[in-house]
């Protein structure tokens, strides 16, 4: 079987991955992401998922290397980032109560082999509550998702801030898109119901 490789070091794409079944290696990708406002969510996140699988050809030149990323985009159609600190996320918060938010999540797997390439995105929807600054910031303190776009971790108490949900995949949410990643695994023969572990 070709060797799987997730460009990420994120510990919850990799925790994902796993339900797959298949061996995979993990490697940092050696790309620095930039968020350009000025670019469709859409496009920015398949870009920003090519731009980290293709980084690792080289190192991988047999393989078959997953890159992903996401972006959250706000009910006003503003790509928002990692707030990086607890004023940002308690700040962003308190702008996405009561309202719908999108986030995208851009997949795309490179054969190093052969150069082929297949990149997709996936969206998913969450509303918030109406929650009060202290709700807010009691989350902010508890959780400290500091590294997580839209400022928190639907894996965790971030359950707690929604009001509802919708979309394909609840993978995607979290940052690796399964169901669309099963889809392109086939378009490179690889499928975790028909592959020989060894």
């Amino acid at each position: 079987m070709r060797t799987l490789v997730l460009a990420s070091t994120s510990p919850y794409r990799r925790k994902l991955l796993r339900q797959l079944g298949l061996p995979f290696l993990v490697a940092s990708p050696r790309f620095s992401e930039e968020l350009d406002q000025n670019v469709a969510p859409e496009l920015l996140v398949k870009h920003l998922a090519t731009e980290k699988a293709k980084s690792l050809v080289e190192l991988y030149p047999d393989a078959l290397i997953i890159g992903a990323d996401q972006v959250f985009v706000d009910q006003r159609g503003r790509v928002i980032g990692k707030p990086g600190t607890v004023e940002q996320a308690i700040r962003q918060l308190k702008g996405m109560v009561g309202r719908t938010h999108t986030f995208y999540t851009g997949l795309c797997v490179v054969d190093s082999r052969s150069n082929q390439l297949v990149a997709d995105f996936d969206t998913f929807n969450v509303t918030l509550r109406n929650l009060s600054d202290a709700e807010i910031e009691t989350y902010v303190k508890r959780e400290n998702p500091l590294d997580c776009a839209g400022s928190f971790k639907i894996e965790g108490l971030g359950i707690a801030l929604m009001q509802e949900m919708s979309g394909q995949d609840y993978n995607s949410l979290i940052g690796l898109p399964l169901i669309k990643l099963i889809d392109i695994l086939e378009q490179f023969s690889l499928h975790p119901l028909q592959a020989v572990l060894s």
